[in-house]
This record gives structure tokens, C-alpha cells and sequence, in this order.
């Protein structure tokens, strides 16, 4: 079986500065939202819309502070409350992981309706934008993820040829998760939403996609990773991660519908 390397979580040290590799990941996920950004916003109906180089950087500064703001308060509210509380110097420990995706994406959304405010840009219009770009940093983080020995998978076959032994949390073989949900939830519905995102689609249906996809990608990953904590609906049980995708996929399938249905009506004589 694999044995998980358990690097150093420093990549680099210069005198007192110490750079994670968890930072240096989401700092890689940053550099792929301007660069496929730029090709983005070159694709007709984007240039048509008037995006420019200076906007993606503007929404990147925006981003960022949602990123980091709304992932860590996200992994405070939903997973370890009582940790997080009970250890409140810890909040702010980020170099050492522990950032939601989900209070992440909610940090995102929330920075792209201040820009829009700022910028006299709709939320939808953003979010249409940027949909396809956060992907590639959902890909960097859980990369992170996997650097820093988190989110270790369930117990797995032994006879998997990828089961891996994590030394930090016992010897038994398991899923290496963080790897699983940066090639589905993150490289697979990247390529899915490019590819349906490089033609024009009515307002908001980029965002609703990519909702509905990552939403039915991560549900299926949780059932790899090791949940933690696990809420029991009446005769089945499912994961925090579980738990906080279904709003996804619900938003996503209604926001779909209701693009779809608003630009038929629109197109009506």
C-alpha cells in the first residue's frame, strides 16, 4: 500500500518568513483565476459584455477577502464550533488548513455583490464570469488539503492499489479523499462548466450549472472521506459535507430552470 509522505507543511523559509504549502496552493489557485480569466473575457460574448484584464484583477482583491474570510468562519461554523470556541486563537491559525468551501463560496458571492456595487455590475453577470475560474482554486486547495495529511478518506480495500496509510491518523489503508475531490468536484465539473460556459447562456445559468455540478460532485466524493460529523435524516444518514451540498443542487436546479424558462419567455413574439 501507499504510505502518505507527510511533508513539511513549510515550502520555503526565508530568515523569518515561512511560506505553507497550504498558502502557496490557494496563492497558485489566485494565479489560474487571472490566467484562464484573461482567456475567458477574450471569448466573444464576454468581450461583448465588456469585461477587461483590470476587472478580473479588481475582483480577485475582492475575492480573495471573501475566500479567506468566508472559508475560515465557514470551517468555524459548520464543522468545529466547540473547537474553534473553545480554542479562539486558533481561528486565525489558517497556515494550518481548515477553510470551508462552502462558507468559501459564500465569501466569494458576497464579495462579488460589493463589487457589483461598486462597479454597477449585477451579481448574476459576475458570477457567470467567474463560475468557471474558482474551480481551478477548488483544485489548489484540496491539493493543500492533501500536503497537510487533512481530510483523510474512510477506511478503504487493502487491495485497492491506491488505498493509502495516513501515519498521522492510524495504520489502516484509506481513500486518499483530498485527491478524489480535486480531480471530481474540482478538475472534472471545471471542464464541464468550461466547455457548456463557452457559449452565451441566459443570465445566471452558468452560475446554477456550476452549483447543480459541484453540488452532485461533492455529495458523491463524501462518501469517500472520513465525514466530520454525520446527521441522520430519518432513515439514512449523511455527511456535514453531504448535508451542505444538497442547498447547492437545489439552487442549482431551480436557478436553471428559472434561466431557462425567463429566456423563453423573453424570446416569445
Amino acid at each position: 500500500m501507499l504510505i502518505h509522505p507527510l511533508p513539511h507543511p513549510i515550502a520555503l523559509k526565508i530568515g523569518p518568513l515561512a511560506v505553507h504549502w497550504y498558502g502557496l496552493m490557494y496563492l497558485l489557485g489566485f494565479i489560474a483565476f487571472l490566467v484562464f480569466g484573461r482567456i475567458r473575457i477574450r471569448q466573444p460574448h464576454m468581450a461583448r459584455a465588456g469585461w477587461t484584464a483590470k476587472n478580473l484583477d479588481d475582483m480577485l482583491f475582492y475575492g480573495v477577502i471573501g475566500v479567506v474570510l468566508g472559508g475560515r468562519l465557514g470551517e468555524v461554523l459548520f464543522y468545529a464550533p466547540a473547537y474553534y470556541f473553545s480554542h479562539p486563537l486558533e481561528i486565525f491559525a489558517i497556515w494550518k488548513g481548515g477553510m470551508s468551501y462552502h462558507g468559501g463560496a459564500l465569501g466569494v458571492l458576497a464579495a462579488a455583490w460589493f463589487y457589483g456595487r461598486r462597479n454597477n455590475r449585477g451579481l448574476l453577470e459576475i458570477m457567470d464570469l467567474i463560475s468557471p475560474l474558482i474551480t481551478f482554486g477548488y483544485i489548489t486547495g484540496r491539493i493543500g488539503n492533501f500536503i497537510n495529511a487533512e481530510l483523510p478518506g474512510r477506511i478503504a480495500d487493502p487491495s485497492l492499489p491506491w488505498a493509502m496509510i495516513w501515519p498521522n491518523i492510524d495504520n489502516l489503508p484509506r481513500h486518499p479523499s483530498p485527491l478524489y475531490q480535486a480531480l471530481v468536484d474540482g478538475l472534472l465539473v471545471a471542464v464541464i462548466l468550461w466547455i457548456y460556459a463557452r457559449k452565451p447562456r441566459p443570465p445566471g445559468a452558468v452560475t446554477a450549472f456550476y452549483c447543480l455540478l459541484y453540488g452532485m460532485a461533492r455529495f458523491f466524493t463524501e462518501y469517500f472521506r472520513t465525514p466530520d460529523y454525520e446527521v441522520t435524516l430519518g432513515w439514512f444518514t449523511i455527511s456535514a459535507g453531504q448535508l451542505l451540498s444538497v442547498p447547492m443542487i437545489i439552487v442549482g436546479l431551480c436557478g436553471l430552470f428559472l434561466a431557462y424558462r425567463n429566456y423563453s419567455t423573453r424570446r416569445l413574439p
